[in-house]
Parts: structure tokens; C-alpha cells; sequence
């Protein structure tokens, strides 16, 4: 028990999922791994996605895209979306890794660093980054990608994935032969004519749904599983957990959970977080606590060393994220490196 909880990564459901939007979109995925692979490891996830034929990768940070360049060497094209600034874009363009371009000043920054194959970002509304429409640059030499980001892709029948999608569509008709880029993880479900040129998906990929709620079509990638230390019985009237946060009614038996808010199974999983064990989803009790958490197991046959599943195949990734009042993605990218990753394939 040197680790008791455990992130397992299954590569091969990743693989499914990855041929799965390949199959919905009708065009090229583009995987985003930025984020450490949301969580689940870049490297080993990228390059299980090469395997299956991915060419190019997108990631937030140039940290992230030098990184990625060491770990899968040259043949890939990784885009940094935050762009460059600065000497970074030096480093960029001698690590062969290509900035996705948002402002006047990022476009002088990769000229002045010999510019060369790059992207640019046009902000359709979400006023996040990137150039607003009407002050996008004509076409350049170097541009190979444009690119924009669905704001209210969750929520398919929001007028607003519309009005970014004919806006994208005008916009980029300056940029001809240019690859077009806009369907992220949920855009991937609108419909064919929401895909142009490629898919850009992200938590898809690991296993989030894409109304933020679990979808049959993706399959769980990530399972965090804990070792129970201690079982005990806890009478009626005693409290579980800092501050009596649980108090119990009747007779309760409790297995103490090796995992918590250091390893990113987050405090406000209190007090509707769940787990599954013994083959029953049963509810934590009272607090979650930094290195544990309380499972109520009354009735079931759990003894030291059994493991209850905080996220997999049988507490889906959404619902587990619903349940901290929160979404996949910062559930997953929340898991810290307290908890070794241990992959499957």
C-alpha cells in the first residue's frame, strides 16, 4: 500500500473514443492534450493517439508544446494556442512548434523570430482571445491554420453556436486553401456542417460527455480507485469527520478511503459525493478530509485493502463532477501528482 490511490488510464478506451469523433465528424481530429492530457498525462496519451493516426496536436502553453516536441519528437505538428510573446517565440520556431496567433503583437513577435508555419485564432464571440473579425489580418505568409472556439457547445440548442459558426464561416473566407479549425469537444455533436476542415476535440478524447453529463458514445478513460485503511462501527448519535459534519442517525458502519483534497478529490464532494464499492455506489460521509474520506459501507462485506472507485466505469467521470458541484474537466486536471498514473493498454 506505498500508493494507495491510483489514477489508471485506459489508452485503449481513449483510442476508441478517438476513432468515435473521427467517425461523427467526418474529418480529421486534431486531439488537444493541453493540461498534462487534462490530467491523464500528454505524453503517453499523445502518443498512443499517434498510433492510431493522429498528425497534429494542440496544448494551452509553449512549456507545454516544448515538452510535447521532446516527447514525440519530430514528426508532429503542435500547435500552442495561447500564441507566443516575446523571446518565446524563438523557442518556438527552433523547436519546430507553432503558435496560434491572437494579437498584432504576437504576429510581429513570430516575424521578428523568422515566422514560418503558424496559426491564427478569430474570436467569434466568446471575447476570450484571439481577433475580433473585423480586425483580422489579411492573408500571410506562414498561416496554415485558422481557427476559432464554441462558447455554448454544451448546450446544442443555444442560438449562439449558430451565430459562431456562419461568423467563422464568413470570416474565413479570406484565407483560402487555409485548414479550418472549429468543432471542440461538444462541437464535435452538432451536426457535419458544424466540422470544416477538422475537429479540435479535448475532454471527449478522456471521457467527458458533451453536455457535460455521461454519453454512451464516450468511454471512460480514467479510474481513481483508493484503498480503504479502516473499518469501523460508528453508533447512533457520534459524528464522522472535522467539524460533525455527518451525524449518525442509527447504526452506522464506515470505511475510512485513502484519498482526498491532496490528491484532488475535492472538499466540496461534501456532502453529495459518492463512491463505488463492493458493487454498490454508497455515499461519502461528512467532510472530505485532506489524505481521506468516510464511505458509508452499512451492509456490505468491505474490509481493509478493497478498493472503492472514486471515478471509472461504474461512477462516470460526469457524474462524479456533478456530484462536487463542478465539470469533468477541472475534475480530472485537479488529480495531483500525489497519485501515480498507471496506464493500461
Amino acid at each position: 500500500m506505498l500508493t494507495p490511490a491510483v489514477l489508471s488510464v485506459d489508452l485503449n478506451a481513449l483510442a476508441r473514443n478517438y476513432h468515435t469523433l473521427e467517425a461523427l465528424t467526418g474529418v480529421p481530429v486534431h486531439p488537444v492534450v493541453k493540461a498534462d492530457g487534462y490530467g491523464l498525462g500528454a505524453a503517453p496519451c499523445a502518443k498512443r493517439l499517434m498510433a492510431e493516426g493522429a498528425r497534429t496536436f494542440f496544448v494551452a502553453r509553449a512549456a507545454e508544446g516544448l515538452a510535447l516536441r521532446t516527447s514525440l519528437g519530430s514528426e508532429p505538428t503542435i500547435y500552442v494556442l495561447d500564441g507566443c510573446h516575446g523571446e518565446i517565440a524563438g523557442a518556438l520556431k527552433a523547436a519546430n512548434v507553432r503558435p496560434v496567433l491572437n494579437q498584432p503583437a504576437q504576429m510581429a513577435a513570430w516575424a521578428a523570430a523568422g515566422g514560418g508555419a503558424c496559426g491564427l485564432q478569430i474570436d467569434t464571440g466568446m471575447n476570450r482571445i484571439g481577433f475580433r473579425p473585423e480586425d483580422a489580418p489579411e492573408m500571410f505568409a506562414g498561416l496554415e491554420l485558422v481557427l476559432t472556439h464554441l462558447a455554448c457547445a454544451d448546450e446544442p440548442a443555444n442560438p449562439m453556436n449558430r451565430q459562431q459558426r456562419d461568423l467563422f464561416a464568413v470570416s474565413v473566407q479570406r484565407y483560402p486553401g487555409v485548414t479550418r479549425s472549429f468543432a471542440n469537444s461538444s462541437g464535435c455533436f452538432l451536426g457535419r456542417d458544424f466540422q470544416f476542415d477538422t475537429a479540435r476535440p479535448g475532454v471527449a478524447l478522456f471521457g467527458g460527455g458533451p453536455e457535460g453529463k455521461p454519453d454512451t458514445r464516450i468511454a471512460p478513460v480514467a479510474t481513481l480507485l483508493a484503498d480503504v485503511l479502516q473499518v469501523r462501527d460508528v453508533p447512533a448519535g457520534e459524528s464522522v469527520g472535522y467539524g460533525r459534519g455527518f451525524i449518525a442517525d442509527r447504526p452506522v458502519r464506515v470505511a475510512t478511503v485513502a484519498t482526498g483534497y491532496a490528491d484532488g478529490v475535492m472538499r466540496s464532494y461534501s456532502p453529495r459525493g459518492e463512491v463505488w464499492i463492493a458493487n454498490e455506489t454508497r455515499p461519502l460521509l461528512g467532510r472530505v478530509s485532506m489524505d481521506v474520506c468516510a464511505v458509508d459501507v452499512t451492509g456490505l462485506d468491505v474490509s481493509v485493502g478493497d478498493k472503492a472507485e472514486l471515478f471509472g466505469p461504474n461512477r462516470p467521470v460526469d457524474a462524479a463532477a456533478a456530484a462536487a458541484g463542478t465539470i469533468s474537466y477541472e475534475l480530472l486536471t485537479s488529480i495531483t501528482t500525489r497519485v501515480p498514473r498507471a496506464y493500461t493498454q
